[in-house]
C-alpha cells in the first residue's frame, strides 16, 4: 500500500451554521483556526509566550480528541479539508489509456447515511459530481437512517437543491439500519445501473465508466471498485492493491486476501484486467437494477448490517452472476477502528442473526464449520427463511459444494475432508487448542470441554490439521507446532492418520 501525500485546503466549505462536526448551532468550531492563526502569527515576546502556545496546542489536542468520538474519526481534521479537495490518479498506468464504450448504462448513486459527519457526506457527494461523466449519472440518492442531527435536515437538503445534479434525499421514518435503507434507496432510484457507496467514501477519476462498462458487457456481473483507505486520523489517500480480493473465515468474516496464482493466470497477467472475487466487502458495488431484483435484492429478514455482503455473493455465484473487483475503478473509504453507533439488541446479536439466515438458506452442510467454531450461534433465533429458501429454488442455484470447488477452491472452508471437531488425548482428557493465538504462535492444549470454538480442529483430504485459515505446520524435528497459514503444498503441514493406532503424527 503506498501513501500519497495529500494537501489539505481550508477556504473551500460551504458550511451551514448549524453544521459544526458534533451538531450544535453556531459557527463552524474556531479551535482549529484559533490554532493556524497562532502559528502564523510572529511570536510574542515575554516570560508567559511558551506557556501559552503550549496551553493552546493541549487545547487543540483535547477537542481534536473530543471530535474524534463523535464519528470515530478525525473530525477536526476533515473539516479542515475542502469538500470538493483534489486526488491524486492512483490508476495502473494501463487503465488510463484504457477507452469505453458511449452508450454505457446511466446510475444511480444510492448513500445510506446515520448521524454522518457534514464534511464527509458532502465530499462524498460532490467527489461522485466532480469525477463522473454528468451524462452517465441519473441521479444521487440520499437515504436518511432516523439520523438525530440537526444539520442534516433542512440545512443539507438546501444545500444539495443547489448542485448540478439532481440530489434527493429520503427519510426513513424509524431507525431501520443498512439493509432496508438501501432497499428503500434502490426502490425510489431511475438509473439502469444502482450503485451504492458508503457515506464517508470519495471517487477519484476514472472510477465509474469501467464499472458500467462491465455490466454493458453482461448484465448478470456485479461490480465493485478497488477500495482505497483514507486514513481515520490524517485523511491522507492511500492506494488500495489489486492484489488482493474477499473472502472469509469459518466465523463468516468478511477477510481480504492474495489474489491466487490461478486468477493472475486467467488474466494472464494483466492486472488491468477485473478480478473475479469470491466475495466482496459490500459497501460499494454497482449493480444492473432489473439483475437486483432478479436475484432477490437484499435479504430483508436481515437487520441493521452485517452478513448481507456474503450472502449477496455466495447467491450471486450460485445463481449464475458473476462477482468482480474492476482494477481501473478506485473508490477511497474511510476506515474506523470501531463504530460510532448502538444498535438495538446489540452488534453481536444482529450479526449473528444474519449469519445464521445465510448460512442455513446458501451453505448447505458447510454451515457446520460456523456452528461449531462459534456454538453459540445456534441458540440466536434466525426468523422465517422460507421465502429465501423459496428464491434459491426458483432461481435453480448451484450448491455451495460448487462454489467451494469452482469459486473458492482456496477457500478456509476445505471442500473435501475427513473429520471436524475436537482432537483429544483420550488418557489425558486434554485437546489441542488454538487458545485464540495468531499466526506463527504455538498451538496449545488445554482441557477438552466439548464446547467446540478454539477447540475445532479440521483433518482435511490434502492431510492438513486446519483451524479456521490456519494450519498446525512443523518446520524442525523437535517441534515445536505453530500455526502457519494454510499454502496446500503439504510438506510442513502434512500429517498421517493412522486409524489403528488412533494417532495423527507428523510426517516430514
Amino acid at each position: 500500500m503506498k501513501i500519497i501525500p495529500i494537501q489539505f485546503h481550508q477556504k473551500s466549505h460551504s458550511y451551514p451554521r448549524s453544521a459544526p462536526g458534533g451538531g450544535g448551532g453556531g459557527r463552524r468550531s474556531s479551535g482549529p483556526a484559533r490554532a493556524v492563526a497562532a502559528r502564523s502569527r510572529e511570536p510574542q515576546r515575554g516570560r508567559y509566550s511558551r506557556a501559552a502556545v503550549r496551553r493552546a496546542a493541549s487545547s487543540a489536542t483535547q477537542k481534536m480528541k473530543e471530535m474524534f468520538k463523535i464519528n470515530q474519526f478525525n473530525l477536526m481534521a476533515s473539516e479542515m479539508i475542502a469538500l470538493n479537495r483534489s486526488l491524486p490518479d492512483v490508476r495502473l498506468e494501463g487503465c488510463k489509456t484504457k477507452v469505453y464504450p458511449d452508450n454505457l448504462p446511466t446510475t444511480s448513486v444510492v448513500i445510506v447515511f446515520h448521524n454522518e459527519a457534514w464534511s464527509t457526506l458532502l465530499r462524498t457527494v460532490h467527489s461522485v459530481i466532480n469525477r463522473s461523466p454528468r451524462h452517465m449519472i441519473e441521479e444521487i440518492v440520499l437515504v436518511d437512517d432516523a439520523s438525530e442531527r440537526d444539520f442534516l435536515k433542512r440545512p443539507l437538503e438546501s444545500y444539495v437543491k443547489k448542485l448540478k445534479v439532481p440530489v434527493h434525499v429520503i427519510r426513513m421514518e424509524q431507525r431501520s439500519g443498512l439493509i432496508r435503507a438501501r432497499l428503500k434507496g434502490a426502490a425510489v432510484s431511475k438509473g439502469q445501473v444502482i450503485t451504492f457507496l458508503d457515506a464517508h467514501c470519495e471517487c477519484t477519476v476514472g472510477w465509474l465508466e469501467p464499472l458500467l462498462a462491465r455490466i454493458k458487457h453482461d448484465r448478470r456481473t456485479v461490480v465493485c471498485p478497488i477500495i482505497d483507505v483514507i486514513s481515520d486520523d490524517t485523511f491522507e489517500y492511500m492506494a488500495g492493491s489489486d492484489m488482493t480480493y474477499g473472502g472469509f473465515n469459518w466465523k463468516l468474516n468478511f477477510r481480504w486476501y492474495p489474489v491466487p496464482q490461478r486468477e493472475m493466470d486467467r488474466r494472464k497477467g494483466d492486472r488491468t484486467l477485473p478480478v473475479r472475487t469470491p466475495t466482496m466487502a459490500g459497501g460499494l458495488f454497482s449493480i444492473d437494477r432489473d439483475y437486483f431484483q432478479e436475484i432477490g435484492t437484499y435479504d430483508a429478514g436481515m437487520d441493521i448490517w452485517g452478513g448481507e455482503n456474503l450472502e449477496i455473493s455466495f447467491r450471486i455465484w450460485q445463481c449464475g452472476g458473476t462477482l468482480e473487483i474492476v482494477t481501473c475503478s478506485h473508490v477511497g473509504h474511510v476506515f474506523r477502528k470501531a463504530t460510532p453507533y448502538t444498535f438495538p439488541g446489540g452488534t453481536g446479536q444482529i450479526i449473528n442473526k444474519n449469519n445464521r439466515r445465510l448460512a442455513e438458506v446458501w451453505m448447505d452442510e458447510f454451515k457446520n464449520f460456523f456452528y461449531i467454531i462459534s456454538p453459540g450461534v445456534t441458540k440466536v433465533d434466525y426468523g422465517d427463511i422460507s421465502s429465501r429458501v423459496g428464491l434459491r429454488h426458483k432461481l435453480q442455484c448451484k450448491p455451495f459444494s460448487w462454489y467451494l470447488e469452482n469459486i473458492y477452491p482456496d477457500s478456509q472452508i476445505p471442500r473435501h475432508y475427513f473429520s471436524l471437531g475436537e482432537i483429544r488425548n483420550v488418557e489425558t482428557n486434554q485437546c489441542l487448542d488454538n487458545m485464540a493465538r495468531k499466526e506463527n504462535e504455538k498451538v496449545g492444549i488445554f482441557n477438552c470441554h466439548g464446547m467446540g470454538g478454539n477447540q475445532v480442529f479440521s483433518y482435511t483430504a490434502n492431510k492438513e490439521i486446519r483451524t479456521d485459515d490456519l494450519c498446525l505446520d512443523v518446520s524442525k524435528l523437535n517441534g515445536p507446532v505453530t500455526m502457519l497459514k494454510c499454502h496446500h503444498l503439504k510438506g510442513n503441514q502434512l500429517w498421517e492418520y493412522d486409524p489403528v493406532k488412533l494417532t495423527l503424527q507428523h510426517v516430514n
